[in-house]
């Protein structure tokens, strides 16, 4: 089957990495067997062939005798346990995995020297890749000095993997990388409901709606429901969610107002850097600027916009408004939807002023060595 032998594929990549040389190297690929990735025979067809090349690639590098599964994986009762790869059964099911990860490595801080270097491969949609983030968010710094994440494009949309291509972040294990630290996006609300946490972009307005209600119906319409819901959220959207005046206040990280604003928006998005993409590929942040605001706009002007998101260039649009900051207070009049990699919350009155923000970095990921 596709799901195994993928598993087998990136075990026989891991074993030969380049990630770490002076430390035991304990992989765990955590793996939603029901993402596109798997199930769409033309994406497992061109991915096996990725793999297969990548593999070819990795065994040119000396065997890493230090890299095997983590106990986790091997403890988790799965068909795939020696590959080091743990399908996820359930939502939330990704989250308990990395919690049991972070255990793991909290017990052999003081039994083995030198420490092993704990790698979570995520391989399935935004979802599963939004639960392992989250819950290392929570680990402690003493811990994350011992983690990195990868993120492999398994799922239908894959905007917050670590590349576009899967042979491309499978690079990140070939070759020399080095460890990077990722910042989360926050959202806090005057009522305490949440935080909420996003590492691609977090968004509020019409974009929500479009991923709530993709959600709700995932799974039961054949094609991309995404792109569904966004004509139809173009036509429909202000019978459902009233848009009225929203104050923005934007700071940058001296704590200056680089932004304010009193104006019906249609949608806010927020991103942990500029050149972020949602909804499989809309570039909504297409260049270094980390916050997009779009202006509300007649059906008309929505339904001959909607096509510019996939390339970026909205954002030569009278309405649309682009800047860098670290942190940005919301206050709306109305009830709004939010979306955090594609979850989605409601805000009511009460959780206004509303505050999206940059946390430090914090979550280990991997980058290419460019200095080689």
């Amino acid at each position: 089957m596709a799901f195994e032998e993928f598993g087998s594929l990136v075990s026989g990549i891991c074993s030969h990495s380049k990630l770490v040389a002076d430390r035991p190297l304990l992989w765990t690929i955590i793996a939603n067997p029901k993402a596109g990735g798997f199930t769409i025979k033309s994406r497992w067809k061109k991915h096996h062939a990725q793999l297969s090349e990548c593999v070819q690639r990795a065994i040119k590098n000396p065997l890493n005798e230090k890299a095997k599964p983590s106990q986790t994986a091997l403890q988790a009762g799965e068909l795939t346990a020696e590959a080091g790869l743990i399908p996820t059964h359930e939502r939330g099911h990704a989250q308990e995995i990395t919690n049991k990860l972070i255990k793991e490595a909290m017990e052999t801080t003081n039994m083995h020297t030198p420490r092993p270097f704990f790698l979570i491969i995520t391989a399935g949609g935004d979802g599963t890749s939004l639960e392992v983030m989250t819950e290392l968010y929570h680990a402690s710094p003493e811990v994350l000095k011992n983690f990195a994440v990868l993120r492999l494009p398994m799922g239908t949309a894959n905007d917050g993997a670590d590349a576009k291509e899967l042979d491309k972040a499978l690079n990140l294990l070939i070759d020399p990388a080095i460890l990077s630290y990722q910042r989360a996006i926050r959202l806090r609300t005057a009522s305490n409901k949440g935080p909420f946490l996003a590492f691609n972009i977090l968004s509020v307005g019409i974009d929500a709606f479009v991923t709530h209600m993709t959600n709700k119906i995932k799974g039961k319409l054949p094609g991309d429901s995404y792109k569904i819901w966004v004509d139809i959220a173009a036509l429909f959207y202000d019978l459902v969610y009233k848009v009225d005046l929203m104050d923005i206040h934007a700071l940058n990280n001296e704590g200056i107002e680089v932004k304010a604003c009193r104006e019906k928006i249609l949608l806010l998005a927020v991103g942990e850097s500029g050149r972020r993409c949602y909804g499989s590929n809309n570039w909504i942040l297409p260049d270094d600027r980390n916050m997009c605001a779009m202006k509300h706009m007649s059906i008309f002007r929505k339904l001959a916009l909607k096509g510019l998101f996939t390339t970026g260039t909205h954002i030569s649009e009278p309405e649309a408004m682009l800047w860098n900051a670290m942190s940005v207070e919301i206050n709306a009049r109305q009830p709004i939807l939010a979306q955090m990699d594609g979850e989605t919350v409601l805000l009511k009155k009460n959780d206004f002023p509303a505050v999206i923000e940059l946390t430090e970095p914090i979550i280990p990921i991997l980058k290419p060595n460019i200095s080689l």
